[in-house]
């Protein structure tokens, strides 16, 4: 099942290090606090369980949203980038 991963954490050194967690688990950054990306349960838990440790008493906020497909299918998003990230004529954003 697809997963949305956002966080609010002060400390760099901890965001940083959730960040790079949620890229150890195949997640890809859709906003510099946001990852989405295929997880399992087993490996939503897992990845939980790591985050849950590498934050330990740091002030944060850490949310786990699986998406089903249905749901996905009615994401929608506005997006004002600069013309350096758009990725051909279709007008769609690489990241």
């Amino acid at each position: 099942m697809k997963t949305l991963v956002i966080y609010d954490i002060e400390i760099d050194k901890v965001r940083v290090k959730i960040s790079e967690l949620c890229k150890d688990y195949g997640l890809k950054r859709i906003q510099y606090s946001a990852f989405f990306g295929e997880l399992n349960t087993n490996r939503r838990e897992e990845l939980r369980q790591r985050i849950k440790k590498a934050l330990g008493q740091t002030v944060g906020r850490i949310h786990f949203f699986p998406i089903c497909d249905k749901d996905l299918r009615l994401v929608a998003q506005v997006m004002n980038l600069p013309e350096v990230l758009i990725d051909g004529a279709d007008g769609e954003a690489s990241c």
